[in-house]
């Protein structure tokens, strides 16, 4: 057994409250670096409403590259489908990420075929997102895999004069002019409504709620009934892209 003589006591004593004074002071020091609320700040509204003709939709600015886009992807799509409302699909390719700019490029033009096809594109690359990782020739292989499955060739040149290149660019010039600072950031937008007029979906599980609470808020609005429409795209602001 170990005996503490009168001396070594009062430095026992102080190291036991120098490791309790440590302890509580954990959770002050994880306080301190807690990241901010999550929520964006909205600097311009003026796009955050359905399309015309539609009382209720869906808002989203997505990174083809991005993992969490790709787990919300499919619920997006499913609560377009279900409620039979828009879901506006806005590019956002971040610089981090090696080929999610030229991803948005080739669905652009995937769209130029049909709409439908370019919002396939886009939902199969993100199925497919955990086997392509950061390789660019991975994605360009899935593309052109893409493109034969469906009947079409894909050019070696896909965008000669940049107008693709442009339309993703002004897309996310517009996210930086609404505030956003991460992918996927989500709202639902309403028309005519008696509560707010958009909300972010900042918790996934609650995106059917805040959308039956949109329908109910919009309910008897003057404007059109909403288009049975699974996805849209926005066209492009009129104003000079940024980047």
């Amino acid at each position: 057994m170990v005996r503490f003589t009168a001396h070594a006591r009062p430095a026992r004593l102080y190291l036991g409250l120098a490791f309790v004074a440590a302890v509580l002071a954990i959770p002050a020091a994880r306080a301190q670096f807690t990241p901010p609320p999550p929520g964006t700040q909205v600097h311009d509204p003026s796009v955050l409403k359905p399309p015309a003709g539609t009382r209720v939709a869906i808002v989203e600015w997505e990174d083809l590259q991005c993992p969490d886009c790709a787990r919300a992807n499919p619920l997006l799509r499913e609560a377009a489908e279900k409620y039979h409302i828009p879901w506006v699909r806005h590019d956002f390719p971040l610089a981090m990420h090696t080929w999610s700019f030229q991803a948005a490029v080739n669905a652009r033009w995937f769209d130029t075929k049909s709409k439908k096809l370019g919002d396939d594109y886009r939902d199969e690359i993100f199925a497919a997102q955990p086997t392509l990782a950061e390789d660019i020739a991975k994605m360009s292989d899935f593309t052109q895999k893409f493109a034969s499955e469906h009947g079409i060739a894909f050019p070696f040149a896909v965008d000669p004069q940049g107008k693709l290149a442009a339309a993703v660019k002004a897309d996310y010039a517009l996210g930086q002019r609404v505030g956003i600072e991460h992918t996927p950031t989500i709202w639902v937008v309403t028309d005519h409504s008696k509560g707010a007029p958009f909300v972010e979906v900042v918790d996934r599980n609650k995106l059917y709620e805040l959308i039956d609470q949109a329908i109910a808020d919009t309910k008897g609005a003057e404007s059109a009934p909403t288009h049975k429409v699974a996805a849209t795209k926005a066209a492009a602001p009129k104003h000079t892209p940024g980047n």
